[in-house]
């Protein structure tokens, strides 16, 4: 039986992927670029502290290769951006979410469920 972490990193690529196609039109969350070589699915509140916003929609966005790894996430230019493209209560709402479920424990069915779901949502768009 795979392990929950592993079960974990077995969705996020899935989730990620949704996260890019959402985002196809937009830029970069953290520095506005549209011409990145490479896009990831960028979160806001890094996912390896705060587990319960991994796979939270709101945490995650758009974000070139260079913000997100060589800038280490680029928290100030995503943090200026979230309430630039959704509003300063957006933020606070999600600020608080992550910090009440940091340290969230997922069970194997939420995340078969999860991965449905982003299969699915990929398949919706791809279509």
């Amino acid at each position: 039986m795979k392990s929950i972490s592993k079960i974990i990193s077995e969705i996020k690529p899935i989730f990620q992927k949704y996260i890019r196609l959402r985002d196809k039109d937009l830029p970069c969350i953290s520095c506005g670029t549209f011409t990145a070589n490479e896009f990831h699915g960028g979160h806001f509140k890094k996912a390896e502290i705060y587990s319960g916003v991994i796979f939270d929609e709101r945490n995650c966005h758009k974000q070139c290769k260079k913000c997100n790894v060589f800038l280490g996430g680029n928290e100030g230019d995503y943090r200026v951006n979230l309430v630039k493209r959704f509003s300063e209560e957006y933020l606070q709402e999600l600020e608080e979410y992550a910090n009440e479920t940091r340290n969230y424990k997922y069970t194997r069915e939420e995340l078969k469920e999860i991965k449905e779901k982003y299969k699915q949502k990929i398949k919706d768009y791809e279509s």
